[in-house]
Formats: C-alpha cells, sequence, structure tokens
C-alpha cells in the first residue's frame, strides 16, 4: 500500500480528479501515484464517487480485495465492453473442459494401451495373479458371444477382453469353471 504522505506526491485517485490528496483520502492507500491506469479504469467503469460510497461502507480489512476486484472487473471491461470478465471466466471454462476431454482420451487410451499389452502367451503364474487381482479379484472372467462370431471375455464387472485371458487357457466349452476337472485353475 502506498500512501499519499511519500514525497506529498497525491495518489492516483486525487491526481486524476484534479484535486488535493488530503491525509485521509480513502483513495490513497489503494490507487499509489504509480499506477495511474488503475483508477482511471475504475473511474471510467464505475465512477469515483460510487467507489467512495462503496469503500466507506466496507470494514477496512475489505477494502483492499474489493479495490483488486474492482480493478480487475474495470481493466476486464476496458478490454472487452460487452462481456467483461464473463467473457475472461467462459474462455477459461471453455478451456477447462477441452483440457478435460484430453486428459480423459489420453486416460482412455493408456487404459486401452495398458490392457493391451497383456501377453496372450502363458506368463509366469505371479504376473497372471497380479494382473488378475487388479481386474476381477477373485472373479473369473465369462465367456460372451458377439455379432462377428468372435468371443468377448466379461468379468462380472464389465471389463471387456478381446482375448481369452491368459488365466483361464484354451475353452473352447465355455465352461467357466475351466482347468482342472474340480472346477478350480
Amino acid at each position: 500500500m502506498a500512501s499519499s504522505s511519500s514525497y506529498n506526491s497525491p495518489c492516483a485517485a486525487c491526481k486524476f480528479l484534479r484535486r488535493k490528496c488530503m491525509p485521509g483520502c480513502i483513495f490513497a492507500p489503494y490507487f499509489p501515484p504509480e499506477e495511474p491506469q488503475k483508477f482511471a479504469n475504475v473511474h471510467k467503469i464505475f465512477g469515483a464517487s460510487n467507489v467512495t460510497k462503496l469503500l466507506n461502507e466496507l470494514l477496512p480489512q475489505q477494502r483492499e480485495d474489493a479495490v483488486n476486484s474492482l480493478a480487475y472487473e474495470a481493466e476486464a471491461r476496458v478490454r472487452d465492453p460487452v462481456y467483461g470478465c464473463v467473457g475472461a471466466i467462459t474462455f477459461l471454462q471453455r478451456q477447462v473442459e477441452r483440457l478435460q476431454k484430453e486428459l480423459d482420451a489420453a486416460n482412455a487410451d493408456l487404459t486401452r494401451l495398458t490392457c493391451n499389452e497383456i501377453p496372450t502367451g502363458l506368463p509366469s503364474t505371479r504376473v497372471v495373479n497380479s494382473f488378475h487381482s487388479m481386474v476381477a479379484p477373485r472373479q473369473r472372467p465369462v465367456r460372451i458371444g458377439n455379432e462377428s462370431g468372435g468371443n468377448i471375455y466379461q468379468t462380472p464387472q464389465d471389463f471387456y477382453f478381446p482375448y481369452p485371458p491368459p488365466w483361464n487357457g484354451h475353452n473352447p466349452s465355455g465352461n467357466i469353471h475351466g482347468g482342472g476337472a474340480d472346477g478350480n485353475f
């Protein structure tokens, strides 16, 4: 915060309004002489009298935030007279939505690539068990058909594999219990 007492230089508001800056000037702490455009924009959009009323109604600890908000809105309104801050907010919201879609697409690609990198041969038991516990802990995939005559394997959590899971082996009969005579893997 600048003070109007430094070198007896008037604050930007008083200088702009061409009046003497008094020691108790309400504008002095918020519109230092080094930032004349800040007050010029606020005055152009809101008017000095309205800003004075607003600052007088606020508690002293709230005034700086209010002036910063007024200055931001005024600058945005000068740059874009029709939309002001709303135009900037809308632009940023659209950018966030676009980036969220890109992130979702990247995550989908990552998931797809991660699932497609599973070896189709019989890997070691440790790899099979760790993958199986990630996909469907203690649940076995079910073979279901599709229109093209191929098979799709589905776990109870609707996680589809375009190939038979390696831990289930080749199971043309459709027996979901696979492997041994006792129904265990």
